[in-house]
C-alpha cells in the first residue's frame, strides 16, 4: 500500500469520526433513535444496491411492505401477551 492511500485511508477514518461525534453531541438519543427507525422502514439501505448502483423499485416497496408488515406483526404480539397476562 502506497503513502497516499495510506493517508487516504487515515483521513476517511477521522472524518468519519468527527461525522460519528459530531452526530453524538449535536443531536439527542432519541432523535437518533427516530432518524434510524424512519431510514430503515424507508428501506434506505435498497437504494442503490443493484449490481450497477441502481435501484430496483420492486425490492424497495418489497422492503419497505415487508418491514412495515412486521411492524403490525409484533404490535398484534404484544397486544395479545398484553390480554394473556390480564393486563389489558
Amino acid at each position: 500500500m502506497s503513502d497516499q492511500d495510506r493517508e487516504a485511508r487515515e483521513a476517511r477514518e477521522a472524518l468519519e469520526r468527527v461525522q460519528r461525534d459530531t452526530d453524538t453531541l449535536g443531536s439527542s438519543a432519541l432523535a437518533r433513535m427516530g432518524r434510524r427507525a424512519g431510514e430503515h422502514f424507508g428501506a434506505r439501505d435498497a437504494i442503490g444496491a443493484g449490481e450497477d448502483g441502481r435501484t430496483d423499485p420492486i425490492e424497495l416497496w418489497g422492503r419497505r411492505i415487508g418491514r412495515v408488515l412486521s411492524l403490525v406483526g409484533v404490535v398484534i404480539l404484544v397486544i395479545w401477551l398484553l390480554v394473556q397476562l390480564r393486563i389489558l
